[in-house]
């Protein structure tokens, strides 16, 4: 099969590699679309530490099954079908709990942090487990499909603690998880939601998909219900703090720097209330629901669709910035 191979940092080239073999309880995918993510991105220039080469990369994704093991249960060849990019053990005491997200075993598609390897979906197959697996309304193109695991990370983040109808809510960063979780909290029925970014065209793509209002600065915000921090940053967790309202909540699902000073005395003297929001946990089906239905419109984040051949070229525009891109998605 062909697959797009981090040889080394910075290196990206389509290589010809043997199939995946599949477990007893794993299914082939041949791979139909594959999103970029922008752990991707980091991960391709070796500042996260998890994804030492050489490594096929890539866990947004959706395709058709192509074979399947004897103790797969629930799917047949030619199926269309999406996976979580987390690949939970399903026994521990996290898994049992439904929290498959926090499980004490669990490996993620595209990753190899010196723990585990597990090659990913820029490939033309990849491997999955069943259990992890969810089957594809048959209205949706691969290449929105392949969006339902960063919507998954944003139902996720809106589940935390649901904001009631009547919340003033912001969302800080209109990155890609940022947009999502915007359009998520608009179809959970708020009408009051701030989107943040200083990028003037991703301030316009929010109010098409549905602010009210959009903002530069955070600082131009006040007595928010309920404030979601997609970016990850000192200034952006600090910014959510001072943003949100006594009694408020703040719901962080951005994990750009590995800590940030945290506004403590606001914390506690005003009540708010924090939440981590980490991937998905049983959100699939919802995401697809949304997908299906139209609540959700990715059509607009998808900046570009293109070859495994092009991933090379694609790596490097993303990793610049500055070119406007959201999603890029590569078909192998």
């Amino acid at each position: 099969m062909k697959a797009l191979l981090l040889e080394s940092y910075g290196s990206l080239r389509v290589v010809d590699m043997d199939p995946p073999a599949i477990g007893d309880d794993e299914v082939l995918v041949r791979v139909g679309a594959c999103g970029i993510c922008g752990s991707d991105v980091h991960g391709y220039t070796g500042v996260t530490g998890r994804r030492i080469p050489p490594l096929v990369m890539g866990h947004e994704a959706a395709g058709t099954i192509e074979s399947i093991g004897p103790g797969a249960r629930g799917f047949a060849p030619g199926d269309r079908v999406t996976f979580d990019s987390t690949v939970y053990c399903g026994e521990c005491a996290f898994c049992r709990r439904g929290e498959i997200n926090l499980c004490d075993r669990r490996m993620v598609l595209g990753v190899s942090c010196g723990d585990y390897r597990r090659h990913g979906a820029f490939a033309e197959f990849v491997a999955v487990p069943s259990r992890i697996l969810h089957r594809l309304p048959d209205s949706l193109p691969f290449e929105q499909a392949a969006m339902a695991e960063a919507l998954a990370v944003a139902v996720h983040a809106v589940q935390r603690k649901r904001p009631a109808t009547s919340d003033r809510v912001a969302v800080l960063g209109c990155g890609m998880i940022g947009l999502l979780t915007l359009q998520v909290v608009r179809a959970a029925g708020c009408t009051s939601i701030a989107a943040v970014d200083p990028d003037a065209a991703r301030r316009d793509l929010a109010s098409r998909l549905g602010a009210s209002s959009t903002h530069a600065d955070a600082a131009e915000l006040a007595d928010v219900d309920h404030v979601f921090e997609a970016v990850g940053s000192a200034t952006t967790v600090g910014a959510a703090v001072r943003a949100v309202r006594k009694g408020g909540a703040v719901t962080l699902i951005g994990n750009l720097a590995p800590e940030a000073p945290l506004p403590l005395q606001s914390v506690v003297t005003r009540e708010i209330t924090l939440y981590g929001s980490c991937a998905s946990s049983g959100e699939y089906p919802r995401a697809l629901e949304l997908l299906a239905s139209g609540a959700i419109d990715v059509a607009p984040l998808i900046s570009a669709i293109a070859p495994l051949s092009e991933g090379q070229q694609w790596f490097d525009r993303l990793h610049r910035g500055g070119e406007g891109l959201m999603k890029v998605v590569l078909t192998p």
